[in-house]
């Protein structure tokens, strides 16, 4: 059955697994999604929310690594589902396979490394109505108007969380990358639902804060906060619905002199890469929008010598980054994340084989908040950036 919708074609149901694959037709629909990052470190993401697997491909690493695979596992942990009420009951063990890129000795050995990840507790049955019915919020409908209705709708497809997964995997790569250069990064929850975490400045935060912050359940930096987020998010999933927050992440170390403006500095490349990770709405750096009712007397962070010489600001309302370059202070990046889109309240909708409207209520397994399983994402994504950022030309040169 074919719908209709702002002119476009879209294949809804049985019609739409099997269509001639005409010269014809390869010409008019030559359509691809970008699920590659970074360049000098190379990233491409493969897979789907209910294909076997889901995985990643990364180019550029150092010949010569050894990575302690238990911290990879374990940093992978922190955003598995199923370990935590606060989300989605779907349990996958989320073990990557490292399918080639180490020599026989487990070091890295100048080839492309690629991963595998299996995914295992599938229910594509909760997702059968869903192809004619898309769900408000969710990238059903755009996605089955720019692929004509042979998107794989089944958790999503490729535009679900679930790709994060292989994102973390090449985040955690580069965690340990960036140690030796002494380069941290680490983020929390700073709001879930409206309750706010304990507010740190950027210059106070340290390695140890952030590790402590990692190892709680959400992110925070105040246990009291994380139990305020919880029960907030315990009552939205109680009343069938979800709530959205803010991760804040922090790069502390990171060297001056890095960044390509206009269009690659380091804020584009951040925003770039987090605008990858579904669901967010928002992303500052800094004093964000609050900049805009400041006086330049007020942001403006005075320049110092410190003992050992290296230039440094008494404040760092700049976010460590100066016309896209880093300065060497912290980087600090704030990510909005929108509620979940799939809840269990009635939502109005549309029938795109019938073209009227209809009435969804959608089932299956599903986060009541994105936020605390999103901070080991965004860290992911900083680190992976960060990384590429290093790889590349030395400043001064």
């Amino acid at each position: 059955m074919t719908g209709y919708a702002g002119g476009a074609a879209i294949h809804v149901g049985a019609e739409s697994a099997a269509r001639p694959c005409s010269g014809e037709a390869l010409r008019r629909e030559v359509i691809s999604m970008s699920n590659r990052l970074g360049e000098n470190l190379k990233l491409t993401i493969f897979g789907q929310s209910h294909a076997p697997g889901i995985g990643c491909v990364i180019e550029g690493l150092p010949a010569g690594v050894t990575f302690d695979w238990e911290r990879v596992n374990g940093f992978m942990q922190r955003r598995a589902p199923g370990r935590d009420a606060l989300s989605t009951a779907r349990r996958e063990a989320d073990r990557p396979e490292i399918l080639a890129g180490l020599n026989e000795r487990g070091e890295t050995c100048g080839a492309p490394l690629a991963a595998l990840i299996r995914n295992g507790d599938q229910r594509p049955q909760d997702y059968d109505r869903l192809r004619d019915l898309p769900r408000p919020g969710h990238a059903d409908y755009t996605a089955a108007v720019k692929f004509g209705g042979y998107n794989d709708i089944r958790g999503g497809g490729p535009f679900s969380g679930r790709l994060t997964a292989p994102l973390c995997f090449a985040g955690a790569l580069c965690l340990q990358l960036l140690e030796p250069r002494g380069v941290t990064v680490g983020a929390h929850a700073l709001s879930i639902a409206g309750e706010q975490d304990r507010s740190v400045d950027s210059l106070e935060v340290t390695p140890g804060l952030l590790r402590e912050a990692a190892a709680r359940a959400p992110a925070v930096f105040d246990e009291a906060a994380g139990e305020r987020m919880r029960a907030a998010v315990e009552r939205a999933r109680l009343a069938g619905d979800s709530v959205g927050g803010v991760v804040e992440a922090f790069a502390l170390g990171f060297p001056a002199g890095y960044g390509d403006p206009m269009f690659d500095g380091v804020e584009n490349r951040l925003a770039q890469a987090v605008f990858g990770i579904p669901a967010v709405r928002g992303v500052a750096f800094g004093e964000g929008f609050a900049a805009a009712d400041m006086r330049g007397s007020e942001h403006n962070d005075a320049f110092f010598c410190d003992e050992g010489g290296a230039v440094r600001t008494r404040t760092n309302r700049h976010a460590g980054i100066l016309g896209g370059i880093s300065s060497g202070m912290p980087i600090v990046m704030r990510v909005a994340f929108k509620p979940t889109p799939s809840i269990g309240v009635e939502q109005e909708t549309v029938s795109l084989a019938r073209g009227e409207g209809e009435r969804l209520i959608v089932g299956g397994r599903h986060d009541p908040c994105i936020v605390p399983r999103a901070v080991p994402v965004v860290e992911a994504a900083m680190a992976f950036v960060l990384c590429d950022l290093l790889m590349g030309r030395e400043p001064g040169t």
